[in-house]
């Protein structure tokens, strides 16, 4: 071949060396690619098969007693804090539509937990409703007995021909004839009159000498900055059991399906307690931040609930929300003595102490 047949040729030798290079270079680098080692994938696939994702959450719900007030800043603390997050939990915060519907929707399952009372607990398994308390929030009870001050009420036997209003519970005229009996008055000589939710315009009209069913820190707190002057008389002090005004309740059904994360709820709102209780005002403000539209917050009438409801919440030496036998035995005695509960029911049966060791 001359040597213009060899330079003809020299385009056509060249690209072929060069796909053969590319090819080879390709081959090498796919060789060594990590996406390509099954090794590697196998130990990538068993990671994942055995840790979960890292925003998995167990969903868990929660319905308060009321509107969001101060009591429940140690809630609100703990979700905007992410301590339920810690915890593995994404916590959905309900309102009740009624207020007597909260432990029948945990007992039905249509929701994990609900802020209710102690006494309650009791009554409602005396109808049978399976549910239980798994931590005391308020320690100590928060109605009282509230008159106006300097007024022809000194004590409960004061209200012998008086008008007591109290709130459709048949727990507060049980609360209001033990007091006046441990007095050494006769309830029978009172007129008890049950008012409802007007349990302020009853009481600053005039209308009743007294109310059994308002909250020291609630109505109190209204009334004396309307100006009535107030005296608040403890039911414990004439009679009725020291019990747990606030507890944390699910159902046994609940309860043993989901043992572990209602155990780490509990967990996370004794960080929220802790939180509440060194910044009190920063926790507040995290509150007020979550107020209810149609129930709107006063600043202050908050800011002096959450300073006396601390004291109630926490006890020193213990973790936030335990509970003891001998405040549920009493409590079931109190209320099997005054015919509101049978004898059947049992206290050990009402509750069970789910949480963990507060960190300090």
């Amino acid at each position: 071949m001359n040597n213009k047949g060899i330079y003809s040729l020299l385009p056509i030798m060249l690209i072929s060396l060069f796909l053969i290079v590319s090819g080879c270079s390709t081959t090498n680098t796919s060789q060594n690619t990590p996406t390509t080692d099954s090794a590697t994938n196998e130990q990538q696939s068993d990671k994942s098969a055995t840790e979960p994702a890292s925003d998995a959450k167990d969903k868990l719900s929660i319905m308060l007693d009321w509107y969001p007030n101060a009591v429940h800043s140690f809630i609100y603390v703990a979700q905007e804090k992410g301590y339920f997050a810690d915890q593995g939990l994404d916590v959905e915060i309900q309102m009740p539509a009624d207020t007597n519907d909260s432990l029948k929707l945990v007992a039905a399952g249509k929701i994990d937990l609900a802020l209710s009372y102690q006494p309650q607990i009791l009554l409602a398994r005396g109808e049978n409703i399976p549910v239980r308390s798994i931590a005391a929030v308020v320690r100590h009870p928060l109605v009282h007995l509230l008159t106006e001050a300097n007024g022809n009420v000194n004590s409960p036997k004061d209200l012998e021909g008086k008008t007591v209003g109290y709130s459709s519970i048949p727990l507060y005229e049980a609360m209001v004839r033990t007091m006046i009996s441990n007095n050494g008055g006769n309830p029978d000589n009172i007129n008890l009159v049950d008012v409802g939710f007007d349990l302020i315009p009853s009481l600053a009209s005039g209308q009743a000498d007294a109310i059994m069913g308002g909250f020291i820190n609630h109505e109190q707190l209204i009334l004396e900055k309307e100006g009535h002057a107030m005296e608040s008389i403890n039911p414990v002090d004439y009679g009725v059991p020291d019990y747990y005004e606030l507890v944390l309740t699910a159902s046994e059904a609940g309860i043993e399906a989901k043992k572990d994360q209602l155990t780490r709820f509990v967990k996370a709102i004794q960080e929220g307690q802790k939180y509440v209780t060194e910044h009190s005002e920063e926790a507040l403000n995290i509150l007020l931040a979550h107020e209810n539209e149609t129930s709107p917050l006063d600043p202050e009438i908050e800011t002096k609930s959450l300073a006396m409801l601390l004291p109630l919440m926490n006890e020193e030496g213990q973790p936030f929300g335990q509970q003891e036998m001998a405040s549920w035995e009493n409590v079931r005695a109190w209320l099997v003595a005054t015919e509101l509960i049978p004898a059947s029911v049992k206290a050990e049966d009402a509750f069970i102490n789910l949480q963990g060791e507060q960190r300090k």
